[in-house]
This record gives C-alpha cells, sequence and structure tokens, in this order.
C-alpha cells in the first residue's frame, strides 16, 4: 500500500517501542497497537490530509485523533524526541528560524490567534519555529512562536543549559547579551556582525560555514507537510507534529 511508505521499520519502532505509554508495567490500558497509532499520527503529518482522510486500516480516525491530543497535552511526543537526542554531538550549536504558513483552519475556534502562537508577518497569517541543532544538523530544542517574534528573543532560552565548544548564528542574533551568554557557556560565538555595529566583530568564517547544516536541517522537517504548513489550530498539536518530525530525523 501506499501508505506503508510513510511508517515506520522495525529498527526505527525497536528504539522507541519502550519509550511510550502503555506497556506492560504502566498503569492503565496496554499500547499494544501503539506502533499502528503511531503509524497513523506519521501518516496525517506526512502527508498533510484532514485526520477525517486517514485511511481505515490505521483505526477510525476520531479515536486516533484523540489519542495523538492526549499525547500532544501530556508531552508524550516531546519526550520521546528528547530520548533520541541524548547521542548527540556539541562541538557545535546552531540556533535558527523558520516561518511556517498557517492555513486559514488554523485560526478559527477560541482562544484567539495570539494564545496560540499565531501572528502577522510578511508572509501573511504564521508561526516561527526556533529550533537549536547540533553538528551534525540534528534539532535538539523547539520553541514555537508567532511569526513576527524575533529571532533573538528565543535565543537565552534555546541556548539554557546546553554545552557546546561554538555557538554558530546568523547576523540576526548579533548582540551583546547574546554574545554574552554564549561566553558563559564556555563558548565561542560564531556571529557575523550586523551593520549597525559601528565596529564589527570577528568571527571564524571557516567555522560558519557550518551553518548550513541547521538550514538543511529545516528543509528536511518541511518535507512533513503538516510542518510545512500549519493546519492545527492548538499548539500543542502542531508542537506534537514538531517532535514526531523531529524525533524521525533522529531515527533515520
Amino acid at each position: 500500500m501506499v501508505a506503508k511508505r510513510y511508517e515506520l521499520n522495525d529498527a526505527q519502532w525497536s528504539r522507541i517501542a519502550l519509550l511510550l505509554p502503555g506497556k506492560a508495567t504502566d498503569p492503565g490500558r496496554t499500547g499494544s497497537d501503539n506502533r499502528l497509532f503511531v503509524n497513523g499520527c506519521l501518516w496525517v503529518l506526512r502527508s498533510g490530509a484532514h485526520w477525517s482522510d486517514l485511511p481505515e486500516r490505521y483505526g477510525k480516525w476520531k479515536t486516533v485523533h484523540r489519542r495523538f491530543s492526549r499525547w500532544c497535552h501530556a508531552g508524550v511526543w516531546e519526550r520521546v524526541f528528547a530520548a533520541l537526542t541524548i547521542d548527540r554531538n556539541n562541538q557545535y550549536l546552531m540556533i535558527d528560524s523558520t516561518i511556517v504558513r498557517a492555513h486559514q483552519q488554523a485560526a478559527t475556534g477560541k482562544g484567539g490567534r495570539a494564545n496560540q502562537a499565531l501572528g502577522r508577518s510578511r508572509g501573511g497569517l504564521t508561526t516561527k519555529v526556533h529550533m537549536l541543532a547540533d553538528a551534525l544538523g540534528r534539532p535538539l530544542r523547539f520553541i514555537v512562536t508567532p511569526g513576527q517574534t524575533g529571532d533573538i528573543t528565543q535565543a537565552p532560552a534555546l541556548l539554557h543549559g546546553q554545552e557546546g565548544g561554538a555557538v554558530l548564528a546568523d547576523k540576526a542574533y548579533d548582540s551583546n547579551a547574546l554574545r554574552a551568554i554564549i561566553a558563559d557557556m564556555g563558548a565561542e560565538a560564531v556571529i557575523p556582525s550586523n551593520r549597525h555595529r559601528k565596529v564589527a566583530i570577528p568571527h571564524n568564517a571557516t567555522i560558519y560555514k557550518h551553518r548550513n547544516c541547521i538550514e538543511r536541517c529545516f528543509a528536511r522537517l518541511k518535507h512533513f507537510r503538516r510542518f510545512a504548513t500549519r493546519y492545527d489550530r492548538r499548539t500543542a498539536h502542531f508542537a506534537g507534529f514538531i517532535h514526531l518530525a523531529a524525533a524521525m530525523i533522529w531515527l533515520r
């Protein structure tokens, strides 16, 4: 079936099976269908289709969507992703962001746009995904904000508690405050000076070339259509899909 091209293979499943709720030792119902459920979520994530278009082989779409929502609010997807990132490469840390266009269906419902990380930018109604990546361009941390949020405002939170030899970022992150945070980490700031600096601060141009790894990571994430376009009204659901897509990058 065409749907199987989106599914976990045996090696990938073996790496996350014990990280999911519903094991025999867990309270409540067991998750004997966890693999089928995760594959159903991957089908929606990859295809970008409506939940109601979920193939019947994955079960009733409302049941799958309800369970996906529970796992989002319980932080399951984020914990699975975090467990996979333990084997990271901290030679360099990279920070960047990307704008995700929000579909009109993401702006409906109660609570208002601001409460669901939706805002206006040059791209219209958008959400911004801020990301920290390791030296190999694999994602380590995400923050979701309205699209007009400045990149540098989220940098301290992305770097909090992190260790690395250098921090790579583009000139949008050039500030004395951020450079001080990086210095306190014991890392080198590899950030080009923006044009407003009277005296440019030199940076290691050779190391800076590695920053394209985080750009390529965003490109890989946008192969997942529910990352490339935001269809989800609730930020928790969109963040759940982000962490599931990121987990798949670590499972490659």
